[in-house]
């Protein structure tokens, strides 16, 4: 990849990112799951593709801008999801602990 595909990949991520947030802030987790898979094969391209050889300094100003957007919306992505997830986790450990009570009754009683 030249300098120029690199911008056009690390731009590529950062209107991802942007989608992944408006579909985190709409509640849209399967369409956040699918983008976030889009984000990962673009990251994996550019470490792949990675010649080692660096970009100009126009090009690595350009580079950081980018991360730092891509990482503002992720820590807004995760805000956003991790309350979601614990209550998901609460709801999954009671079900856990519903279900070994529940065998734990069957199994007492059946004796």
């Amino acid at each position: 990849m030249d300098s120029s595909q690199i911008i056009t990949t690390y731009e590529t991520i950062l209107a991802i990112t942007g989608q992944m947030l408006e579909a985190a802030r709409n509640d849209d987790w399967d369409r956040l799951v699918a983008l976030e898979q889009d984000c990962k094969k673009l990251v994996e391209r550019l470490i792949a593709d990675n010649t080692g050889q660096p970009l100009s300094s126009q090009f690595q100003e350009r580079k950081a801008e980018i991360i730092r957007k891509v990482l503002a919306d992720d820590a807004e992505i995760r805000n956003i999801t991790q309350p979601w997830m614990a209550q998901l986790q609460n709801i999954l450990g009671s079900a856990g602990r519903e279900r070994k009570l529940s065998q734990a009754y069957v199994s007492g009683s059946s004796g």
